[in-house]
């Protein structure tokens, strides 16, 4: 008897809600043009912290694409997970028709590292200013990191496996692996990915402990991986959500594939620990290739973590020599979210998309901001490459000591 083959977990739906641009499209376009949109941090409360750059997405109104009887009870980072989960859905061309005859053949994963700041600090204001009467029964859930998760499945119906993944950085590539992987056993549709709302001001608040974070003023020079001026990162906010489903049903309902999930694997090394992560991201690396059954050679594209401290970068470069060899310093790597900030779990998610795109245009985005480079990487500086783009490799690591890697390949490999 022959063995069973694997499904396939396939890309068919991106959506896009990030610092420079609100849809997919915008997105690319800017990300390829290398456009920065880093500035001077404008939300109300922040005008006299320390924290003085972000990537904040400016042009989204929420009560356009979520109902009011949903908006009243999540945060921030939950309208834009539910936003781009329509905008992902709609790409994927799934209407509610094609889930509701099967509801429990649909999940979703998403993945939070601030939870709703910015509705939490509300009710707590409430709470302090006037009284625990005035504090909206919401709060109990709208703060919570599997807001996300709840809310798409409720709102659109889903009762398979869903989940969240509460973590650093990196989780946001463990939230797309963990779709593909409930795709491969067995479940047709999953909704995945992550988005991050950290510029309330209690949220800063908190983020300014992390001694990685950049103090630098000027939006051009705040956020400089991989040179010798790298002085820390700039946060953001925003995110992108995917639809992931079997490669084979992707086809039998007319559906293009725009890429598949073909390796990923993640480790630990401890929080801040950048010398170890070397040789974490290095294995994880090395495992998630191994899972894609992917040779080294193989990888067109790196699109790197670039936290933009200089012993991590450091250790991110020797990483990339150590698990690709002599490739590893041929090999194209960049970092589009220099031009956009670090939004925590989203930003591997947003690498993700960005990877997926350049597969599909042939084009790998540049670096913005960055130039004097310092270390031995071929770093797309400038303006975009054009390359044919097959496999992209993703890396993330987190504040907190984990590391994940990401193989994507390009719809029409592997298709018999």
């Amino acid at each position: 008897m022959s063995a069973p083959v694997k499904r396939r977990a396939a890309v068919t739906g991106i959506g896009v809600v990030a610092p420079n641009g609100t849809s997919t499209e915008t997105f690319w376009k800017s990300t390829q043009q290398g456009v920065s949109v880093l500035d001077r941090v404008t939300r109300e409360g922040c005008e006299r912290l320390p924290l003085k750059v972000a990537g904040e997405v400016r042009a989204f109104d929420p009560s356009v694409s979520v109902e009011e009887r949903y908006l009243v009870q999540t945060d921030r980072y939950t309208h834009f997970a539910m936003a781009a989960a329509d905008a992902a859905l709609e790409d994927a061309r799934l209407g509610r028709a094609d889930t509701d005859e099967a509801p429990f053949a649909a999940g979703v994963v998403t993945a939070a590292g601030s939870g709703g700041g910015e509705f939490g600090q509300r009710e707590l204001q409430k709470l302090w200013g006037k009284g625990r009467r005035y504090v909206g029964p919401w709060q109990s859930i709208a703060w919570f990191y599997a807001a996300s998760t709840g809310q798409i499945s409720i709102r659109r119906g889903f009762k398979g496996p869903c989940s969240v993944v509460a973590a650093d950085e990196a989780g946001g590539l463990d939230a797309l692996a963990h779709a593909a992987r409930a795709v491969r056993r067995g479940t047709d549709v999953m909704v995945a990915g992550s988005t991050e709302a950290p510029l309330a001001p209690y949220s800063m608040v908190c983020q300014l402990g992390y001694g990685e974070l950049s103090p630098v003023a000027d939006p051009e020079r705040a956020y400089r991986p991989f040179t010798e001026s790298a002085c820390g990162f700039v946060p953001a906010e925003g995110g992108a959500m995917f639809v992931v489903e079997a490669a084979e049903r992707a086809r039998e309902r007319g559906a293009p594939v725009r890429a598949t999930v073909a390796g990923h694997a993640s480790t630990f090394t401890g929080a801040s620990r950048w010398e170890l992560s070397r040789e974490g991201l290095a294995e994880a690396v090395r495992a998630a290739l191994a899972e894609a059954d992917c040779a080294p050679e193989e990888v067109d594209v790196v699109f790197a973590d670039a936290l933009g401290v200089p012993e991590a970068d450091r250790a991110e470069a020797l990483a990339i020599a150590d698990a690709l060899g002599a490739h590893g310093r041929r090999v194209p790597v960049t970092a589009p979210k220099t031009g956009t900030g670090r939004a925590y779990c989203a930003a591997p998610v947003l690498d993700a998309a960005a990877a997926v795109l350049a597969m599909e245009h042939g084009l790998i985005p540049p670096t913005p901001n960055v130039f004097d480079i310092c270390h031995d990487l071929d770093l797309v500086t400038g303006s975009a490459r054009a390359a044919q783009v097959r496999t992209a490799l993703v890396l993330s690591r987190g504040l907190m000591g984990s590391n994940s890697a990401l193989v994507l390949r390009h719809g029409t490999a592997g298709v018999p």
